[in-house]
């Protein structure tokens, strides 16, 4: 079987995190991807260093953590994402369609540029989908806190192939 997603991953130089390592003392009793006939929903991911462990910068998006590296923390938390639905579906070309991504930002007062911060999630989805495939319905927005002090956490769904 042909492995396209994987293969684009590849050329992009892009490499899938080991699961997440969750810090000490802290217990997710939910599955990170739900699967129900021919859609997958996506439990909220953040962004994860090649190890599996959580990947910084840490804070609020507009006062910790610039726009441009909560960018790049979005784009990480797709990555995230794929190595949970891998390990879920066993392929990622299984993936069929993007339907919905909820993108949360740990902002600080004033900053309302989220739309621009998820953007590195959806564009790396587009990227390795096409338009077709990979466009999706979605929301930024902006809250107080996230875990862990993470700038990004993310939720989808897709349809799959069964």
């Amino acid at each position: 079987m042909s492995e396209r997603i994987e293969s684009r991953l590849a050329e992009l130089g892009l490499e899938l995190p080991a699961p997440l390592k969750l810090p000490g003392g802290a217990r997710l009793p939910f599955p990170w991807v739900r699967v129900h006939g021919d859609r997958a929903y996506v439990s909220g991911h953040g962004p994860l260093a090649r190890d599996g462990s959580l990947a910084g910068p840490f804070g609020k998006v507009g006062a910790d953590v610039t726009p441009e590296q909560a960018y790049a923390s979005a784009r990480l938390t797709a990555l995230a994402m794929l190595a949970s639905l891998r390990q879920e579906l066993g392929s990622l070309d299984r993936v069929t369609a993007w339907l919905r991504v909820f993108g949360m930002v740990n902002t600080a007062p004033g900053f309302t540029d989220t739309p621009m911060v998820v953007n590195g999630f959806s564009d790396l989805v587009v990227e390795l989908w096409g338009e077709r495939a990979g466009s999706h319905a979605r929301s930024a927005v902006g809250l107080a806190e996230l875990p862990f002090g993470i700038p990004v956490e993310i939720e989808a769904e897709v349809a799959i192939s069964t």
